[in-house]
């Protein structure tokens, strides 16, 4: 008995030993930095582009969202500058990851008791600020599957050890479902299994897992009632047309904006789209707006800064000198990506309408502090060397 929890001990503690690292001040990854930047410049113009009329009739205030998202980008960008420069990486740490964790999901149990906007608990307000606590929830989970997958690396494929990890994961998107917010808990679902895959667990019980939660979410889906918009808005996919003027009609107008602007687009500022035709044109469907104002050009100059950021977040987490810096590299990288790919496939009509913000883009505060400490904490990773590789 003595012997075998000296060894249960021996391999918890090997599990937790990290290899000897360098910490190179000032050494980030600059394409990746430069890229973040350019995308909050683009968002910056856009949302003023999109938002000035209603800001004006709503707030008698044409800059009123365009200072709203600058005031959260200072905020993300002083978080990302100080991460930046944190030499111990504190946040790979059990008590900040399960202390976040924690924090995270009492947020998003205080939805249920905020007053609902537009139907939905999905914000906490206080003082005269909304917060989202599903887009922290992206964050708290990936560095708890990152801290937790590598204290318990040699048994990651036992039941106990796995069920654990799947009833936080559970727990999270069930909250998070509840809101509701069918797209979001979908995506933390997906990026939660792609971190188990590369952290090590079969993929004979993801598939089981993955299964069971399709069957799940098709049973959710189909007691919905008739009128639920989600339900709607799947419809309206299926079969476009003949929801042309009702649940399609946003798709619609989306499409009619990207298609109206050409190669190059009918010119900043000149969108007609944008004027109470497209609903959340400065938010779910800015995209759209980038599309008629910029064309097919800048349509693809900001795709082309995503594949940008994408390649960089991948470098990064390759690089990265132990497997829960690789792990948050890796789940921090394909979030931001796949909300991405996700908000660009909706305007173009190539999946169903969902709430789903372009990263950096989009106007929202919540959004854009949240993505920019998942850039903060990147830059430092990609700081962080095996001590071996700089003394080469």
């Amino acid at each position: 008995m003595r012997s075998q929890t000296t060894g249960q001990a021996a391999r918890k503690g090997a599990s937790m030993t990290r290899p000897k690292e360098t910490f190179r001040i000032g050494g980030f990854d600059k394409p990746l930095f430069f890229t973040t930047l350019a995308l909050l410049f683009v968002g910056f113009i856009m949302v003023f582009s999109a938002s000035a009329l209603p800001a004006a009739e709503r707030y008698q205030h044409p800059f009123y969202f365009l200072i709203q998202q600058i005031t959260g980008a200072v905020v993300g960008l002083g978080a990302m500058v100080a991460l930046i420069y944190l030499k111990p990486a504190i946040y790979l740490e059990s008590k900040v990851v399960y202390g976040l964790l924690a924090l995270t999901l009492l947020l998003l149990s205080l939805c249920f008791i905020m007053p609902p906007v537009n139907g939905t608990n999905r914000w906490v307000m206080a003082f005269g600020l909304r917060f989202q606590p599903s887009e922290l929830a992206k964050l708290s989970l990936i560095l708890f599957l990152a801290n937790y997958l590598e204290r318990n690396r040699e048994r990651l494929n036992e039941a106990k050890c796995l069920l654990a990890c799947l009833g936080v994961i559970g727990l999270v998107v069930l909250l998070i479902l509840r809101e509701p917010d069918f797209g979001t808990s979908v995506l933390i679902l997906f990026i939660s299994f792609l971190i188990l895959f590369v952290g090590g667990v079969k993929i004979r019980y993801l598939g089981a897992i993955a299964g069971l939660a399709l069957a799940l979410f098709i049973v959710y889906f189909q007691q919905l009632p008739r009128d639920d918009y989600r339900r709607q808005r799947w419809e309206a996919f299926l079969a476009p047309e003949e929801h042309r003027d009702r649940t399609g009609f946003q798709v619609a107008q989306s499409k009619l904006a990207v298609g109206s602007g050409g190669w190059v687009g009918v010119g900043l500022g000149e969108s007609t789209q944008k004027l109470y035709f497209l609903p959340c044109a400065h938010t779910d469907f800015i995209y759209a707006i980038i599309g008629e104002e910029f064309g097919l050009l800048g349509t693809f100059s900001v795709l082309a800064l995503y594949f940008l950021l994408f390649w960089r977040g991948l470098k990064v987490a390759r690089h990265a000198p132990s497997l829960s810096q690789k792990l948050t590299g890796y789940g921090l990288t394909l979030i931001l990506c796949s909300q991405a790919l996700l908000n660009i496939s909706i305007v173009l009509a190539l999946g169903p309408t969902k709430g789903v913000p372009l990263p950096f883009v989009s106007y929202g505060r919540s959004a854009l502090i949240c993505n920019l400490v998942a850039i903060g904490l990147l830059l430092n990773i990609s700081q962080r060397k095996p001590l071996n590789e700089f003394s080469k």
